[in-house]
């Protein structure tokens, strides 16, 4: 019976020291930090085995499995944490992200949109849904939204990249050379935007002497596609 005895207060003692939900949060938000996403997947699902409808617990899940790359695994975690809580903007902006890698881009802008609808102040929605808007060819629709991420903050070289692209997609040479411009004088290794800074003026601008010159540097920053352009058009 003394056996049995110290079993039983053995086993109310670990019952006891269960870590609580708020515990394994913060041990799983902690794992985030440091990069450590598959130790924070497992501290998220100890909690999810507690409280299954943990909003806050689901959607850092999809983060973590974001960041390793898992993005088809990370969409239905961020479904269930819309479930739980569709009032945040958050797993919708989320799950935008996760559908944008996989090229899901018509289900990207829906989440986007809605993540806009709940707090138009998060900037990053116009961004990312830009670019969704550009894998779409939705090129009119896109500027909008690379304008619209431009007014906050006028100093990003990949928003001016990618509106240089939707530019070009719509027929705007002049202004895809301006964003381009723009792009390579805010962060002079985009090979790929003096790249495209190049074709453009060769091929839509007669501008022979300029786009060798961005074709090489583009080159020199290791683009290999500028090569054939050089050795084609090129002194």
């Amino acid at each position: 019976m003394k056996k049995l005895l110290f079993i039983a207060v053995t086993l109310i003692a670990l019952v006891s020291c269960s870590p609580s939900e708020e515990e394994l949060m913060i041990a799983g938000m902690e794992k985030m930090d440091t990069q450590s996403w598959k130790e924070a997947v497992t501290y998220f699902d100890q909690l999810l085995e507690k409280n299954p409808t943990n909003s806050q617990a689901l959607n850092a899940k999809g983060v973590a499995l974001f960041q390793l790359g898992d993005f088809k695994e990370a969409i239905p975690v961020f479904t269930s944490a819309i479930k739980s809580d569709s009032s945040s903007y958050k797993p919708w902006f989320n799950r935008g992200n996760s559908n944008l890698e996989l090229e899901n881009f018509k289900e990207a802008v829906s989440d986007y949109n809605m993540a806009n609808r709940l707090d138009p102040n998060q900037t990053d929605i116009y961004y990312n849904r830009g670019l969704a808007l550009l894998g779409m060819e939705e090129y009119e629709d896109a500027l909008l939204d690379f304008d619209a991420a431009l007014q906050v903050n006028p100093n990003q070289a990949l928003v001016f990249f990618n509106r240089g692209k939707a530019q070009l997609g719509n027929n705007d040479p002049a202004g895809a050379l301006e964003s381009l411009t723009n792009a390579v004088n805010l962060d002079g290794k985009n090979a790929a935007a003096y790249y495209l800074l190049g074709v453009t003026r060769m091929s839509a601008l007669e501008q022979k002497e300029e786009g060798c010159a961005d074709l090489k540097m583009a080159y020199s920053l290791g683009y290999e596609e500028a090569k054939t352009w050089i050795e084609d058009f090129c002194d």
